[in-house]
């Protein structure tokens, strides 16, 4: 190991109780993750007992320069898969000197729909599935590809294996142990349809929790890119014409969908989406529309469909659900930049708290 890799790896624990906590939040743009550190006395694992901290909006875009501070609040502690030991990685959300939340903080108003008691009582589960593209940093072209050119027509990819079909798996595995390690429940990871295209999957995970967790996941990927010397992109339609976009299909359950006649209660739920597709649509990521376009196992944008194990419908429900009279279903629509608090404290408002 060089001299640079045995000071990264360094055990604080062997000299020192101080831990390094990393704060993380969302910046002004909604997909930029930003972060920074600071040393804590000792181990710390409730997020309440972890002290404010502040940061120049000024340079995030959430702020202005003549009064550019911006508080963060922490709300779910990590392990951290980077620093190890007893260090963490903190996902926190922004708020005003005068404690209202920015207009950007997304978790603010879902976490009060995860503690409305309607909500609370069904106790929402979700499996959210984030595509992603890896791409060689010089020429941001996808991995794999070669340079100002195209590899061979989609087919052998998809949960493919070998070298000329699967590019990245290093990143891939090194990015689900460090997942597993932080405390993340990723529950699998494959190999997408378009070559350099990736997927992973979080959940089932409760409320507010399936929005740290997979905020916390995509910073761990940015991470561990950045470590590779490659570039990652949440675009949903990372290259035109005859390829396949990039989602982030977003499985859903209640407790009353999961029980006996939960199948009723999907229909439902299934039919309130409908009602309430436009708004929907308008909030489930920017540059949609290159993708949800009728192609690429997709519905077309305009048109709300749902069917059994149709993966050309908006919304999809498995063979498995049908058969059992009871279970989840999975929301096609939310692209792979969505902001998951926004996605998944929607789709329990309509489901469960909106009345037509």
């Amino acid at each position: 190991m060089s001299p640079l890799s045995d000071l990264v790896n360094l055990n604080l624990s062997e000299t020192t109780e101080k831990v390094i906590a990393e704060y993380i939040w969302i910046g002004g743009s909604g997909m930029d993750i930003r972060s920074k550190a600071r040393t804590l006395p000792g181990p710390v694992s409730d997020p309440a007992k972890l002290p404010k901290w502040n940061y120049d909006g000024s340079s995030t875009g959430q702020a202005p320069g003549d009064d550019s501070e911006v508080i963060l609040h922490p709300q779910a502690i990590f392990r951290d898969p980077f620093r190890r030991g007893h260090n963490i990685l903190v996902i926190c959300d922004a708020y005003t000197p005068a404690g209202e939340p920015i207009s950007t903080n997304k978790r603010y108003n879902a976490a009060k729909v995860f503690s409305h008691p309607d909500v609370v009582a069904e106790e929402p589960w979700y499996g959210i599935e984030q595509e992603y593209t890896l791409l060689q940093k010089d020429v941001k072209w996808p991995m794999g590809w070669p340079r100002g050119g195209y590899p061979g027509p989609q087919g052998p990819y998809y949960c493919g294996v070998g070298a000329d079909k699967a590019f990245g798996r290093d990143i891939v595995d090194s990015h689900y142990k460090a997942c597993l390690y932080a405390g993340i429940n990723i529950s699998g990871v494959n190999g997408e349809v378009m070559p350099g295209q990736w997927e992973f999957q979080v959940g089932p995970v409760a409320g507010i929790s399936a929005g740290d967790e997979l905020w916390v996941a995509r910073y761990i990927l940015e991470r561990i890119t950045e470590i590779a010397g490659v570039t990652l992109t949440f675009d949903p339609k990372p290259i035109e014409g005859d390829w396949n976009g990039a989602g982030a299909h977003t499985n859903y359950s209640t407790k009353s969908m999961r029980t006996d006649g939960g199948y009723e209660v999907i229909k439902k739920a299934i039919e309130k989406l409908g009602l309430k597709h436009k708004e929907h649509i308008a909030a489930y990521g920017e540059g949609n529309d290159r993708r949800l376009t009728g192609k690429h196992e997709t519905a077309d944008i305009k048109n709300f469909l749902w069917g059994v194990a149709n993966r050309g419908a908006s919304v999809r429900v498995g063979r498995e659900t049908e058969r059992n009279g009871k279970g989840y279903f999975e929301d096609r629509r939310p692209a792979s930049n969505m902001d998951p608090y926004v996605v998944t404290s929607m789709i329990a408002e309509t489901t469960i708290l909106w009345q037509p």
